[in-house]
């Protein structure tokens, strides 16, 4: 029950208002439900998520899963020879960086999709997009 101060003395706020007020918390929890599912969706996406990342021109290829992961590691066979170790590792990390960068995109696509209006703002809680 709501009160409101009148002249020092509280008194009730009229009925109309009250159910007016439970109307408004209904849907607010609807609406937060809804995006919580949204959200649990998302995650649920993203940690299927596998991309790849490539260097050299193709000769390296990795793939990271959602969760950061990597996967699966892909060598032209050219990179085998004695000395190229230190190519190889070059390749590798550069790689890495080209799939981390399509994971994070993908990631923050997904959050945006849902969280829908909220996107952009900053909510305590929140990831941020």
């Amino acid at each position: 029950m709501r009160f409101r101060v009148f002249r020092g003395f509280f008194r009730t706020a009229p009925a109309a208002q009250q159910v007016d007020v439970m109307k408004d918390l209904n849907s607010l929890m609807k609406q937060a439900q809804a995006m919580q599912q949204r959200m649990t969706d998302a995650q649920e996406k993203i940690a299927a998520l596998e991309v790849e990342g490539t260097s050299g021109g193709g000769m390296v290829k990795l793939t990271l899963r959602g969760t950061g992961e990597l996967a699966r590691v892909e060598l032209d066979e050219s990179l085998m020879a004695p000395g190229e170790g230190e190519v190889v590792a070059d390749l590798m990390v550069a790689a890495h960086a080209d799939a981390k960068r399509k994971l994070d995109a993908a990631q923050a696509e997904l959050m945006r999709d849902a969280a829908g209006p909220l996107a952009g703002l900053n909510i305590p809680g929140m990831p941020k997009f």
